[in-house]
């Protein structure tokens, strides 16, 4: 079995699966990339030339939706959260190797230029080019432990990055830091197998270290390098190494930029910055774009992990339940879960799960039963149409924090602030179940027509 895997063994997947296009033609990252990025919602695009980067190439749209994703886990796209799940429980060790191609080439101090990366502009309004595809790495100076998380980056200078940090693991480390007047270490890798950031969108106890995660979903070790200004480790085979410091109380603006909800809620505001000190990379590193913006790259990689930690969570409420999928709906801001309802209010139970996980993203939840297709949207409005009586199977509930991104709510805290950026709102919970297993005769009458033979039958036969 292949070890290591990384980004070319991805790019070699996609290429005899027929999922990649390679373009030959120079591409402008400022000005045209963005645009082709964001139409390819079918294929992933390899970049052979990127205008005024000479030498780069780049990949972007990698994983460009659920099939490749599915592609990507050896699995159908409605086995893809219970395959993440199923791999998830068995971490694998983390190996310290003396080198890897991330050290093929170092650059320290004065060599160091984060403005020579290909990173492209992904919206008109964006406030310059950003990093999408860094996943940030730091570590806890009371534990010990490690935490590996996306984080957008504004390029602002040959060494220097603007960074938004929502509240989470990331920025209650920097808050530590902070408080000790320190400045955070950090380590950037750019580029690697898709499972590495399915790692670092999870959102998994404090405990959890991302890099072992990523792992268990390679089904291997990973290996890591030693960083150079550091005590970190970096994934030995990356592409690319950044390494910097996150000064205490700096704060510069930062933004706006295109988010995975399609707007433009995270404007210009006062955020921390990184100091870039080094810079390692392959030879011939391949740059690694991630296009944001409503179903596109950006979004699969947090919709998946999202999606397999509701549903760990929902397959105990109640002690047990018969939970057969969850999918998170376009703008990331809503979730279906798919069960096989036992007792009555049971769905509700679910519901109320779903909207209080680690996730702040649902707002709006839809519960629907095993025989509604979740991956078809119109089986989704079909279910709320025909099985919602609005009276008694839609509840709203007020007054709850929400995603800081999410457009709708009230901005309680400034992203920025010591405490972090936050937003309340409200959401919503919509039984879209016939009745329960327990009631036979209420759920006859929601069972659906269904012609003779209709697995057998083929058109192509009576040609």
């Amino acid at each position: 079995m292949k070890k290591n895997f990384n980004m070319r063994d991805w790019i070699d997947t996609l290429d005899r699966a027929g999922e990649l296009i390679r373009l030959k033609k120079p591409v402008d990252p400022h000005t045209e990339m963005g645009a082709l990025l964001y139409q390819a919602r079918d294929k992933s695009l390899f970049f052979e030339e990127v205008k005024g980067f000479p030498g780069w190439r780049a990949l972007g749209q990698a994983p460009a939706n659920m099939n490749q994703v599915a592609l990507a886990f050896n699995t159908k796209p409605e086995g893809v959260v219970r395959e993440f799940c199923t791999r998830a429980k068995h971490l694998k060790k983390i190996v310290c190797v003396k080198d890897g191609p991330v050290r093929e080439v170092i650059r320290s101090e004065g060599d160091v230029d984060v403005t020579e990366l290909p990173a492209h502009i992904a919206g008109e309004r964006d406030g310059g080019r950003f990093i999408t595809s860094g996943l940030v790495i730091c570590r806890d100076p009371d534990t010990g432990l490690k935490n590996m998380a996306f984080h957008r980056m504004q390029i602002k200078g040959p060494r220097k990055l603007g960074i938004l940090m929502v509240p989470r693991h990331s920025y209650l480390i920097y808050q530590k830091y902070e408080a000790r007047n320190e400045p955070m270490p950090v380590s950037i890798m750019i580029g690697h197998h898709p499972m590495y950031y399915f790692a670092a969108a999870y959102s998994g106890p404090f405990e959890l270290d991302e890099l072992e995660l990523a792992g268990a979903l390679l089904q291997e070790e990973v290996e890591v390098v030693k960083c150079e200004t550091n005590d970190l480790e970096i994934p030995a085979h990356a592409e690319i190494c950044l390494e910097g410091v996150i000064p205490p109380h700096e704060r510069e603006e930062e933004g706006p930029f295109s988010e995975f909800q399609d707007y433009y809620v995270a404007g210009a505001g006062m955020n921390p910055i990184i100091k870039i000190d080094r810079m390692m990379m392959r030879k011939d590193a391949i740059y690694k774009e991630i296009q944001n913006g409503s179903e596109v790259e950006g979004c699969t990689y947090h919709k998946v992990p999202m999606a397999a930690g509701i549903y760990d969570r929902l397959k105990t409420v109640g002690g047990y339940a018969d939970l057969v999928n969850v999918l998170i709906l376009p703008g990331i801001l809503g979730t279906v879960i798919q069960l096989k309802q036992r007792f009555k209010g049971e769905a509700k139970n679910l519901l109320l799960g779903a909207l209080s996980t680690q996730y702040l993203h649902p707002k709006v939840v839809i519960a629907v039963d095993e025989d509604v297709d979740i991956f078809n949207p119109t089986e989704i409005l079909w279910a709320m149409t025909t099985r919602v009586n609005p009276k008694e199977d839609i509840f709203v509930i007020d007054g709850t924090r929400i995603h800081p991104m999410d457009p709708t709510g009230l901005e309680v805290v400034k992203p920025g602030s010591p405490m972090g950026w936050s937003r309340i709102g409200s959401k919503m919970g919509i039984d879209a179940t016939k009745p329960p297993l327990s009631d036979p005769e209420g759920r006859k009458i929601f069972e659906r027509i269904r012609p003779f033979n209709l697995d057998k039958i083929k058109r192509e036969d009576y040609l």
